[in-house]
């Protein structure tokens, strides 16, 4: 069986720890990204997936985060999927973005609004890993409205149910969804609501069960999460500690 190993990761726009976007200068920027850029070798991953990555954007440097971390990672690809794009003196362009050792057979961006700044969504991946196809959905939901998450979940589940009647039966599994949910598994939001929902695709696993993932110096939220379908067997999932952001990235490495 196909084994991956996958990261996800809300880097912050690469900012670290610093509670004010704007205020980290290009050179500390791309300091913070070559340390994440080491940690990803560190972890070895099969694929990354990324939020609150910049790709030219004036409070974060005017530089492509995404292209500085696939050469300083050797990522043969990449892809990224833009939720917030504007020109002009505040220019700014950021959003999901992905990794791969595994070449990208297909990738699709669905932006939930027409907001211009702060506006969310979800980048869809299909990877050719070894042969066989693997769906991937890059999360990120809204931070601070309830039902804006569960409008934004909808969306998502509407257009799952469309690409499962598309191009399901070239799957070899369900779609592996991952990201910042902006809320726990504990509550009665869009994660939970989630899981529920995905038990039209099959028997799906959240990782991790437990475990804080944001803020990075003291975690007490779990946030972000992988959710894995049924045929991904043989699984492992870490919280790695690390201070290169205000979340801290998940690792889960399984076959299928």
């Amino acid at each position: 069986m196909p084994r991956l190993r996958l990261v996800t990761f809300n880097i912050a726009h690469g900012r670290g720890l610093n509670p004010i976007q704007g205020l980290t200068t290009p050179r500390k920027l791309r300091a913070n990204l070559r340390r994440i850029a080491t940690l990803l070798e560190h972890l070895k991953p099969d694929v990354v997936a990324l939020q609150e990555i910049d790709e030219c954007s004036r409070w974060a440097g005017n530089f492509d985060h995404l292209d500085y971390l696939r050469v300083h990672t050797r990522f043969p690809h990449s892809v990224f999927g833009i939720n917030n794009r504007r020109s002009g003196l505040l220019n700014l362009s950021y959003g999901n973005a992905v990794l791969s050792r595994y070449s990208i057979r297909t990738a699709e961006t669905v932006v939930f609004g027409q907001r211009r700044l702060g506006e969310k969504g979800f980048l869809y991946v299909e990877f050719d890993v070894q042969g066989r196809c693997l769906p991937l959905v890059n999360l990120h939901l809204h931070f601070g409205s309830r039902a804006q998450r569960l409008k934004q979940l909808e969306r998502l589940l509407s257009w799952l149910r469309e690409k499962h009647r598309l191009h399901g039966k070239s799957w070899a599994v369900p779609p592996v969804i991952c990201g910042d949910f902006n809320n726990s598994s504990t509550r009665d939001d869009a994660t939970a609501s989630l899981m529920s929902h995905l038990s039209d695709y099959g028997d799906y696993v959240m990782h991790p069960a437990s475990g804080p993932t944001f803020p990075s110096p003291l975690p007490s939220r779990a946030l972000d999460f992988v959710f894995l379908p049924e045929g991904c067997v043989e699984t492992r999932c870490e919280i790695v500690r690390s201070m290169l952001s205000d979340h801290l990235p998940v690792v889960v490495e399984f076959h299928f």
